[in-house]
């Protein structure tokens, strides 16, 4: 493996609270049984019921005193926290929410990000917490190359990379000179080419808005129960095997899917992606036997 540093962005900085602390400390107290060079680059979410928020319709409220723990927790460690703010029917109005500002307020230290996909919120955000790095999210659905190349003239720290790009070679190598700047995720469940994947985003946002679960979105992965045997049947799925050919392109930072899904389904990506394969069993009894303990005593 390449002895550059790979940084992984792992979902649920909220939802997995518990476990993605007990993975960076293991990472930090067996370093020799992960994968060599790999580092935790973010850990990214939503506080829930957060409008700002998209992707995922995330419901419920955070009080003031848990935020500043989980973001204190994760920027101790070292880890920028990253939000999710994506939702795509964001309007002027919506810009002056009071609990989506209080968690900007009490995230800014010059160390935290957010990801973005709609200009007004952006530029409302640059203006009022300039210390934030911005991040271009995959939900701006940018498959045309030309276009993309403009995301990077732009002033963003990343830019995530659409998943049906990712083992398309005349891309990957037209964005080489991009390619430190890239963020591609790797284990993607959704399906290939989706023409509804926008309209989905859409209907996700408003149920973020209207604080209300809306019907099942009409989707073949709604049919199934998530597990991550599914994820590596996927033609954007990049293997184990297939890593070493990104990094030495270039590319160093890679995300894990989670929003939304089972915690066990997470728990098998952190072991497939992070773990060197005879260490897993290890590693996940001692994950598994620290969460007991910890969820326990709450």
């Amino acid at each position: 493996m390449s002895e550059k540093k790979i940084y992984w962005h792992l979902p649920g900085f909220c939802v997995f609270f518990y476990m993605n602390q007990v993975i960076i400390n293991l990472m930090k107290e067996y370093p020799d049984r992960f994968r060599d060079g790999y580092a935790i680059g973010s850990v990214y979410g939503t506080f829930p019921g957060a409008i700002w928020n998209g992707g995922r319709a995330v419901f419920g409220l955070t009080s003031h005193s848990d935020m500043e723990k989980i973001i204190k927790t994760y920027n101790g460690f070292g880890v920028p926290v990253r939000f999710t703010w994506t939702n795509s029917l964001i309007e002027e109005k919506h810009l002056s929410d009071t609990y989506c500002n209080l968690i900007m307020e009490t995230a800014d230290n010059g160390m935290n990000q957010v990801l973005v996909n709609r200009d007004i919120l952006e530029e409302y955000l640059r203006d009022k917490y300039p210390s934030f790095e911005f991040i271009s999210s995959t939900t701006k659905r940018i498959t045309n190359l030309d276009e993309l190349k403009k995301e990077y003239e732009k002033d963003y720290e990343l830019v995530v990379l659409d998943y049906d790009l990712n083992h398309d070679d005349d891309v990957l190598k037209a964005l080489s000179p991009y390619a430190s700047k890239t963020e591609i995720l790797v284990d993607e469940i959704c399906f290939p080419n989706c023409p509804k994947r926008k309209a989905h985003y859409a209907d996700e946002s408003l149920m973020q808005l209207r604080f209300e679960k809306g019907k099942p979105y009409n989707c073949p992965n709604t049919k199934t129960i998530p597990e991550f045997s599914e994820c590596k049947k996927r033609p954007a799925f990049i293997s184990n095997d297939e890593m070493e050919g990104y990094i030495e392109k270039g590319f160093v930072n890679f995300k894990l899917v989670g929003r939304g899904l089972p915690q066990s389904m997470v728990e098998d990506s952190y072991m497939y992606f992070l773990v060197k394969d005879e260490h897993r069993e290890f590693i996940r009894k001692k994950l598994d036997d620290t969460l007991s303990k910890l969820l326990g005593r709450r």
